[in-house]
């Protein structure tokens, strides 16, 4: 087709179409305008298939088109823009060919870097300084190019007048896991200029959005170290138009009338946990209390900024520790299914920089580039993390800030960046010794640092003990599952579900009435003092001011279940019976029957800390006494029945003390102080 031709028939398709959205482009002074695909493929089928073959010329044509129309201001550049390409021009990244070379194709995937924004020139102007000719040079490869000769003949040596440069940006994209089974998602770079780099675009592809790119494939000659060029080409996707896709977090949620009917129906029901609990999982079998916590974590509590900039978190993390085989990953693979903007990853393989964000050296520009891990990645959704316990010592380390401050501080390779998470974390670990031991303590057998567990919200031992009546229920319930598989499938469905907690998420911000305020202060007062006893002298610390601040998110979401503005009493003993579970589970003392946080956040307890005070006043008692030193064993132990602690507490706090490097043992069976 001639280009005379491929301008009258654009010219004509603009004027049925679009001509009052052009002149009111270029009223506004913009430079480009988005183009329906599919207009132009009713409007003349032929011509489009000739622009699905080579849009570049077309795409020249249709600029040059819009020139000639009478516009209100003259018009120097304009740019056309494509949408909606029909889907045989889909091409998967991994799946670009030669043969794509410079047809008009889109995909799809997601922003994993982008490079700043650098001029390009695209063409320069040269003088002759012999006849005075003037010279125009199109700069299309990455080498700066001259004019070689002038048709004076003469050789070398022009004057350059002047340049047109253009915005450009590098994208780096890959492909979404989801359309891949298991394989290594491939990457592509994309080139974007002009209008596309403009900053309100700039936000909408930031590393970890899903974009939607219309564009051509160019192959890009790759240099030598030699300065020869090498036999291989590069591929990079000139883009024609950029959009951003519908993302997990959905903006303007997309609900349909019937869904925002079943979804009312749910939450004014007056059991909307229990119901919403029951679909989490149907085909897992018991687990009750933790289907209505992760039920509650869903929902999520509300975030607050205090006017001196400090930011109380909304998300509430849990932890689920227990047996194997109990369910606990099947449980969360579940949960990353509902939730919106979830990411799933296990501890084995995840470390510190893949979880938060790692530096990069860029190839494209040179220079060095941020590349987000998964905690960023899932801002204001989900990061699911399956056997922390095998994480590495350094690589957990890197959860402590994104778990309270939800942020993640970088600095390497001189770059400072802080980087938003404001992620809920939902994770599982096996105890110590691969099960639990019924005779010891649970939080002994608890193998994570006591400053990360202290940042969980609640948590779970998940205990796999034999109960005859429970074991059969259970082993019908999975065999019957086995012989029929639909009978696991939820009454709500996994869709409706995910977009349910999107909206309560997203439009429901509960405040606090009095009512619940005094409940969840009476649980707390109650609890903090409970731990005194008097003939001890012992201050257990039964919770924190952490607990106190969970109690307020879990209380929080369970009014945003209901879809209620207050949160209510009722909403209050909800939260207080969580936690009093997770307590009671986890955190008694064996020996006075009391709830003690120390269990859980250090490794002596409130009972250990008060007989070792005890034994070091012993021990000072009887350097005064015996007037020496060295103080035989036997004495301690006999002082110290006296105020009734057993021998085996002696010994072992004798032990604690020789560890910390406070006394040792001159000779067997004597001890003196350092």
């Amino acid at each position: 087709m001639e280009v005379d031709e491929q301008i009258k028939i654009f010219r004509e398709f603009a004027e049925q179409n679009y001509y009052p959205q052009i002149l009111e482009a270029v009223r506004k002074g913009k430079e480009h305008l988005v183009f329906d695909f599919s207009e132009l493929i009713k409007f003349n089928t032929e011509f489009s298939e000739e622009m699905l073959e080579s849009p570049e010329e077309f795409l020249k044509a249709a600029e040059l088109s819009i020139k000639e129309f009478d516009l209100p201001k003259k018009v120097t550049k304009f740019n056309i823009r494509f949408t909606n390409l029909p889907e045989s021009q889909k091409v998967m990244i991994s799946e670009m060919r030669s043969k794509h070379l410079n047809k008009f194709i889109w995909a799809e995937g997601i922003v994993r870097n982008k490079t700043t924004v650098r001029p390009h020139v695209t063409s320069s102007r040269f003088e002759c300084p012999s006849c005075g000719n003037i010279l125009k040079v199109l700069q299309l490869d990455k080498k700066y190019k001259e004019p070689t000769r002038c048709g004076c003949g003469r050789k070398g040596k022009f004057k350059e007048i002047s340049k047109e440069l253009v915005d450009g940006q590098g994208l780096v994209l890959e492909e979404s896991p989801e359309d891949l089974d298991g394989a290594q998602p491939k990457r592509i770079n994309v080139f974007l200029k002009d209008d596309l780099v403009s900053p309100l675009s700039e936000k909408k592809t930031s590393p970890g959005a899903r974009v939607k790119l219309c564009g051509w494939l160019v192959e890009v000659p790759v240099i030598l170290r030699t300065g020869g060029q090498a036999t291989k080409y590069d591929l990079i996707i000139e883009a024609n138009h950029c959009e951003p896709m519908e993302d997990d977090t959905i903006t303007e949620l997309k609900l349909t009338p019937e869904e925002m009917e079943q979804i009312k129906e749910i939450s004014k029901s007056g059991r909307a946990i229990e119901i919403l609990a029951q679909n989490l999982a149907p085909s897992i079998y018991g687990h009750d209390k933790i289907k209505e916590a992760l039920v509650l974590q869903l929902a999520g509590g509300c975030r607050k900024v205090h006017p001196d900039g400090v930011v109380t978190r909304g998300d509430m993390h849990m932890l689920l520790i227990g047996d194997p085989g109990s369910g606990k990953s099947q449980l969360l693979k579940r949960v990353s299914k509902i939730a919106p903007k979830a990411r799933f990853t296990s501890g084995k393989s995840a470390t510190g920089a893949g979880l938060t964000a790692s530096v990069v050296k860029d190839e494209f520009l040179g220079g060095w580039s941020l590349e987000a891990g998964t905690l960023v990645l899932a801002n204001q959704g989900f990061a699911i993390i399956d056997e922390l316990d095998k994480m590495g010592k350094d690589d957990r380390s890197a959860l402590h800030e994104a778990l309270e401050q939800q942020t993640i501080s970088i600095a390497k390779a001189n770059i400072q960046a802080t980087l938003r998470c404001e992620t809920t974390v939902l994770a599982a670990a096996n105890p110590k010794f691969g099960r639990f031991d019924s005779y010891d303590l649970i939080a002994n057998q608890i193998n994570l640092p006591p400053t990360l567990i202290n940042r969980f919200d609640l948590i779970f031992p998940v205990k796999d003990m034999p109960n005859r009546e429970r074991d059969e229920q259970m082993a019908s319930f999975i065999l019957k599952l086995h012989q029929n598989p639909s009978l696991g499938v939820a009454e709500i469905p996994s869709t409706l579900l995910k977009k349910y907690f999107a909206y309560i998420r997203q439009k429901i911000q509960p405040k606090m009435t009095d009512q619940a305020i005094e409940e969840l202060k009476h649980y707390y007062i109650s609890m903090r003092n409970s731990g005194i006893s008097e003939e001890a002298g012992i201050k257990s610390i039964p919770i924190t001011a952490r607990q106190l601040e969970g109690l307020v998110r879990l209380s929080e979401a369970s009014a945003k279940l209901r879809m209620s503005k207050t949160v209510t009493k009722k909403d209050a003993q909800k939260a207080i019976e969580l936690v009093d579970y997770c307590l009671n589970q986890i955190a008694k003392d064996s020996e006075t029957g009391r709830i003690d946080i120390d269990r859980l956040s250090s490794r002596i307890t409130a009972t250990q800390r008060s007989s070792i005070g005890t034994i070091k006043e012993i021990i000072t008692a009887l350097e005064d006494q015996l007037s020496t030193k060295m103080i035989p064993t036997e004495e301690i132990i006999g002082a110290a029945k006296e105020k009734n602690i057993s021998q085996e507490s002696v010994e072992e706090a004798l032990e604690k003390l020789r560890r910390t490097g406070d006394i040792f043992e001159p000779k067997r069976g004597f001890i003196q102080r350092l």
